[in-house]
């Protein structure tokens, strides 16, 4: 179709828009502006139906498009032009099927019997109206971009900013863990300026490559637009009309957030199931986003799905909205399609981590985001939602931001032992293990017990303060009833008493009165068992320094000598006060670590540098 001169197409007899160039307030803008000078603006009666039907599912374009007709009216004596409305209101079937062409052809039909000139933003439309020989205006929306209001409100500094009606507009200030809430408007906005500025945005993402509408709801409309990610709430959902816009203060690369060697090795080659969590505005995204750019600039093939894509990356990364697709389709595209590496923003409800657990099992390498207070958090949100036996499979590593750089990594891992506060062997079970990633450190495990699944912090289980002053307290005690002593705790309120054998009847007192008088006094429950004459030289070498021992570092195991009176008997081994493993050993009075698993690892590295490792007697 041939563009018309300005000349021709300003003076115009008859003008017949469409609901495009309604909703982006196009025609009254274009009437101010003298680009178009009609004598008549002749509005369907489809128009107004599909609007009211909009505004009365409580969509934002509905609104836009309702508030563009009042504006018409009002300009149309100084513009010097009448305004009409034509045609017949159209059927439920064909509202519902507006999307299908069914609107535009009642608008083109009206434009072709009044002799008018059809106006519309829609290139389909305009196409169609050509082929029928209609006298068409196609307005090429890209020309029409142009710096919004919303974007004024923003300087380097700016997190986010917060606009509502009746309320001086406010915006956070400064960095993640750093920033302040602060006024920057005198004057408190009205309700017709936030929906002005709501109109802009909707106009504009309608427009801008970078820009879409990525959830229309009732009450609701979240827009994508270049780096701004815009919430715009209303009534009936909120109080009143508010918009919420944030955008990223600094964009930083992998190399910026100072990781480890063991960190940056985990991420290059074994990453395929990591965690990134941290608070709401800690940077979790930004680190996702270097994260991806990573992997894409080392020539691997990266997706993302997220819910809304916010994320500012290059355009050899697609991004998928999950919230235009379902769980299945995304399920579908991202195994046909084989990227490389996938990263999934923002997951929040069962299906999201369903899917990142489905996605994984399935060999697709996944990082997510989540939200967590904390980094076991994170891993408790999969806890009930998937099997405590797929967990490791699924997460191998947990990267918790906290203030815009990586504050802790846990790693995970499965094996079957008694786990930490419980004494009976038979008591073993499979359970998830969650290690410090950098020193290796027990510090939470994840087991079921009876019907419910647990998460137990144990980092530095091995004694706290109180316990070690309850053993000594009653070690104490219990030497006033027998000539040698030794005590465990179990826990803050439970031990075990090791005596001499022929000393256990009189601690224990007749009907044990002596016994239950001691546990009254102290406020533990006691335990008496035998300790052996071979147990008893251990008892008074003193628990806290543990046994004497040599361990060699050999090419598949950690050789541990101790004195052949432990032969046959089980040790306790500590790193820097940590719990690691319980061993048995042998009648020569040797026992070995493989140094194939982590624990090996850890214990070996203890033995290196010479310091914090300490084997006890376990009873």
């Amino acid at each position: 179709m041939a563009k018309k001169n300005p000349e021709e197409s300003a003076k115009i007899d008859k003008l017949v828009p469409d609901t495009s160039v309604i909703i982006e307030g196009m025609v009254s803008r274009k009437i101010k502006s003298g680009e178009l000078m009609p004598s008549v603006v002749i509005i369907h009666e489809a128009v107004i139906a599909e609007l009211e039907h909009q505004a009365n599912t409580n969509k934002t374009i509905g609104f836009l498009g309702l508030d563009e007709i009042k504006r018409l009216k009002d300009i149309s004596a100084e513009s010097g032009f009448s305004l009409e409305f034509a045609g017949l209101r159209p059927h439920a079937a064909e509202i519902r099927h507006a999307k299908l062409g069914e609107i535009d052809a009642l608008i083109r039909q009206l434009a072709f019997e009044s002799d008018g000139t059809l106006l519309t933003a829609d290139r389909v439309q305009a196409e169609v109206s050509k082929a029928k020989n209609i006298p068409t205006i196609f307005v090429e929306v890209e020309q029409l971009q142009h710096a919004i209001r919303l974007e004024g409100y923003f300087d380097e500094t700016t997190m986010s900013v917060h606009l509502r009606e009746n309320v001086n507009p406010m915006a956070k200030k400064g960095m993640p863990g750093n920033w302040s809430f602060t006024k920057i408007g005198e004057k408190p906005l009205s309700r017709e300026d936030v929906k002005e500025m709501s109109r802009e945005i909707i106009e504009e993402a309608g427009i801008r490559r970078d820009g879409f509408v990525e959830i229309e709801r009732t009450g609701s409309t979240i827009v994508q637009l270049g780096p701004y990610r815009i919430v715009i709430t209303r009534p009936p959902l909120s109080d009143g009309w508010e918009i919420t816009a944030v955008r990223p203060v600094k964009k930083l690369a992998l190399g910026d957030y100072s990781l480890s060697e063991k960190l940056n090795k985990r991420i290059a080659e074994q990453a395929e199931g990591v965690l990134i969590a941290g608070s709401p505005g800690m940077g979790k995204s930004t680190f996702a986003q270097s994260m991806a750019e990573y992997y894409a600039a080392k020539g691997k093939i990266v997706k993302t799905v997220e819910a809304p894509r916010d994320l500012i990356l290059p355009e050899s990364i697609t991004q998928y909205a999950i919230s235009h697709g379902s769980p299945q389709e995304i399920h579908d595209i991202l195994l046909l399609s084989r990227p490389d590496y996938t990263i999934f923003d923002e997951m929040r409800n069962t299906a999201d981590f369903q899917l990142f657990a489905d996605l994984r099992l399935a060999g697709i390498g996944l990082a997510g985001v989540v939200h967590a207070t904390n980094p076991i958090d994170a891993i408790q949100r999969f806890v009930g939602r998937i099997e405590l036996g797929v967990i490791p499979q699924i997460i191998d590593t947990v990267i918790f931001i906290k203030n815009g750089f990586v504050g802790k990594v846990l790693s995970l891992n499965m094996t079957v032992k008694v786990p930490e506060g419980m004494t009976e062997a038979d008591l073993a079970r499979p359970v998830v293990v969650v290690n410090d990633f950098e020193t290796g450190r027990l510090e939470y495990e994840l087991y079921s017990y009876g019907e419910e699944t647990v998460v137990i912090p144990v980092k530095g289980l091995s004694k706290s303060p109180i316990q070690k002053f309850a053993a000594a307290a009653l070690e104490t005690k219990i030497r006033e009833y027998a000539s040698s002593a030794k005590v465990e705790m179990v826990s803050d309120s439970k031990c075990i008493v090791f005596v001499p054998e022929k000393e256990i009847a009189r601690l224990i007192g007749k009907e044990g009165k002596t016994i239950s008088a001691i546990e009254d006094k102290l406020g533990v429950s006691i335990d008496v068992q035998p300790l052996s004459a071979k147990m008893a030289a251990a008892a008074e070498g003193g628990d806290e320094s543990g046994i004497a021992f040599d361990a060699q570092i050999g090419k598949k195991h950690v050789a541990f000598s101790v004195d052949s009176m432990f032969a046959n008997k089980n040790v306790k081994i500590y790193v820097d006060e940590d719990y690691i493993l319980t061993a048995n050993v042998g009648k020569d009075g040797v026992f070995k670590i493989s140094r194939k698993n982590k624990i090996g690892k850890v214990i070996a590295d203890a033995v290196s540098s010479g310091s914090g490792l300490k084997v006890t007697v376990a009873g």
